[in-house]
């Protein structure tokens, strides 16, 4: 078998790079297969935040090449019963992750096609003294069973029994909506670096509602019903389109419109955050 034959394995995480999490993981995946290529998405997911993971993880997963087998660890409930599985995603794509909300996105943008419980007796790391590990999953069950699955050593009935998706956890997950002349939604997540914050309301509700690049248009930000932000804004394509440090409604890599601040930070500048109880209104 070639190498071109493997998938890749893309891993992120909430680990950093401050100490010997990531190596380790990594140190597994070449000791089952050296020839098994790693990428990086991240590992500088918030800590504990389920909802970033599943976020991120549908965030790039559709640009990946079919077959891809991604590793999402933000984990938690680690060493408790919550399912450590692999999700078979429509597209051919493999996720490896604890089942505690992490595929709430991929599975309501892209299809999951069904989803197995790691076999631990099976699909465990042994041998390195780390039986009595309960606390690196990423390590000793994660890695190991997507490195085992990359190379070909089980397939995906091998990695144990299916369950109903049905069952999947899922994280409440509010719609975007049109009612009385207004567009409804909430903001999702925010861009770490530019300080950007992205909705959940699609470009083409945007457009259904009549509104149309070059309009300045009223917005209201609210966190748990209070009011955070309410000003007109220009709805645009682009970050120029307005003045530096002005704000801007715009068309953001997922077809969502989002906030920005032209050469600022949007998050910082309206002490803006993400979440079900970040709700945007647009429109008069």
């Amino acid at each position: 078998m070639s190498e071109m034959d493997k998938p890749i394995l893309v891993f992120q995480t909430d680990f950093t790079y401050k100490e010997g999490a990531v190596s380790s993981m990594y140190g597994v995946v070449k000791s089952v297969d050296r020839t098994l290529e790693i990428m990086d998405g991240t590992h500088e997911l918030p800590q504990y935040d389920t909802w970033s993971a599943s976020y991120r993880l549908n965030q790039s997963l559709r640009f990946w090449p079919e077959g891809t087998i991604y590793v999402s660890v933000v984990d938690p409930g680690v060493g408790t019963k919550r399912r450590a599985c692999v999700a078979k995603v429509n597209g051919g794509y493999y996720v490896v992750t604890p089942d505690n909300g992490t595929l709430t996105h991929i599975d309501r943008d892209m299809g999951i096609l069904e989803v197995r419980e790691i076999d631990e007796s099976v699909n465990r790391l042994r041998g390195k003294d780390t039986e009595g590990v309960a606390i690196f999953h990423g390590r000793d069950l994660f890695g190991y069973t997507a490195a085992r699955l990359a190379a070909h050593i089980i397939d995906f009935e091998g990695v144990g029994p299916a369950y109903p998706l049905e069952e999947i956890v899922r994280l409440p997950d509010p719609k975007a909506k049109i009612a009385d002349g207004k567009v409804y939604g909430m903001i999702e997540i925010d861009d770490p670096n530019f300080g950007n914050a992205w909705t959940n309301i699609p470009l083409k509700m945007m457009q259904e509602c009549g509104f149309s690049y070059g309009e300045y248009l009223p917005v209201t930000i609210k966190c748990a019903g209070r009011s955070v932000f309410s000003e007109k804004i220009l709805f645009d394509k682009a970050f120029g389109c307005v003045e530096k440090g002005a704000p801007i409604l715009y068309n953001n890599e997922l077809m969502n419109v989002a906030f920005a601040v032209c050469m600022g930070s949007f998050t910082e500048q309206y002490h803006v955050s993400y979440g079900s109880e970040w709700t945007v209104e647009i429109g008069a």
